[in-house]
């Protein structure tokens, strides 16, 4: 990286940890007893607006809790790496973790269908209701109850974008393309479309597009990516038709995982706290990260960078590439398959209806 290209990113970077955080205020509920546990937590976000988020709400707890409980945050790589975070939370070396719930597929193949996948769920509400009130919140919880680890909630941030050195207009644009995508069903369908993928830690995506390692990149939103600099090393943005911003993955969601020894050894009203400030850290989180997303777009316009969209045709070419990528993932495990009916039936009822049986005609599920 260049000396400017240096000082233009670090100055990116600290302009949005000066925006800052929603501020989640709430009255203590609990009196101190002497003694504070303090868990350590790492997060995915490995900069910018949501790193900052995260320590904002971190530092929050100790005051909430009654001196009870603190959170001591860590940024992405900070202890580990981000596909280690889980085995360190298995082995006590975090208490707890805030990934991106995919990054839990590789042991938990039903976490596939608990964050957004190509052309499934699409606003971060329908979300809630699966966890909520379809029943995806106690199914989390036992699949990660299996791996001595207690899966407290989601927390949204917002849909993920894609950065390319060349313009993608159409889904013909990806073939041939090195491309960076979060694994999994996301992989699948991008290779089905052409591109040839690899799987990278949010981390490791500039340096990736400086070396011309990759030529496009899947990450977040526009405020943390252009925190992180993408806007130096690309000169593209591709999303989907107006009002669908990412096919792909619209509602990408995170999550606080915790060890099960470390959530044991809290109180039943600390666990309740713990439950009660993640619903609202989400609420607060994704709205925070929206707003930055405004802000965000202003830059990249005065940096050049170009905005394409997909058409309704694409996303009626991706749907057909991707409805029997979500059969073959969900009949890996009796538990992915029982995950996806209920997102199934929901995306087929009268309240959305974006999956008709002409789409899923001759697919079978196997429960």
């Amino acid at each position: 990286m260049t000396h400017d290209k240096t000082i233009s990113r670090r100055a990116a970077l600290t302009g949005l940890a000066t925006a800052g955080a929603a501020g989640l205020s709430a009255p203590a509920i609990a009196t101190a007893q002497g003694q504070t546990t303090t868990w350590k937590i790492q997060t995915s976000w490995p900069g910018g607006i949501g790193l900052q988020i995260f320590k904002d709400w971190a530092a929050s707890i100790e005051e909430k809790s009654g001196g009870e409980l603190a959170f001591e945050p860590f940024g992405a790589n900070d202890v580990v790496g981000d596909f280690q975070l889980f085995d360190a939370v298995k082995n006590g070396v975090l208490d707890a973790v805030n990934p991106f719930t995919i990054y839990a597929q590789g042991i938990i193949p039903a976490a596939m269908f608990l964050t957004s996948y190509p052309m499934g769920l699409r606003n971060p509400h329908e979300f809630d209701v699966f966890y909520y009130g379809l029943g995806g919140l106690e199914i989390a919880r036992e699949l990660y109850a299996q791996q001595n680890m207690h899966f407290v909630g989601p927390i949204h941030h917002g849909p993920n974008i894609i950065h390319s050195k060349v313009p993608i207009r159409s889904v013909d644009d990806f073939s041939g393309r090195k491309m960076r995508a979060p694994g999994g069903m996301v992989a699948e369908l991008f290779s089905a479309l052409g591109a040839k993928t690899t799987l990278l830690p949010g981390s490791e995506i500039f340096p990736a597009l400086e070396k011309g390692t990759i030529d496009v990149a899947d990450y977040v939103g526009p405020a943390v990516n252009y925190a992180l600099g993408f806007s130096q090393v690309t000169d593209y943005i591709s999303m989907g038709p107006p009002g669908f911003m990412s096919v792909y993955q619209p509602v990408d969601l995170m999550d606080l995982t915790v060890g099960m020894d470390s959530w044991n050894a809290l109180s039943d009203e600390m666990k309740q706290f713990v439950e009660m400030e993640v619903h609202a850290y989400s609420d607060a989180h994704h709205a925070a990260i929206q707003k930055a997303d405004q802000e965000a777009w202003e830059k990249f316009e005065a940096d050049g960078t170009e905005v394409t969209r997909l058409s309704q045709t694409d996303v009626e070419i991706m749907t057909e590439v991707a409805v029997p990528i979500w059969y073959k993932y969900a009949n890996r495990d009796k538990n992915a398959a029982r995950v996806f009916k209920i997102q199934l039936d929901y995306m087929m009822s009268g309240s959305l209806g974006y999956v008709t049986p002409e789409m899923v005609e001759g697919q079978e599920l196997d429960l």
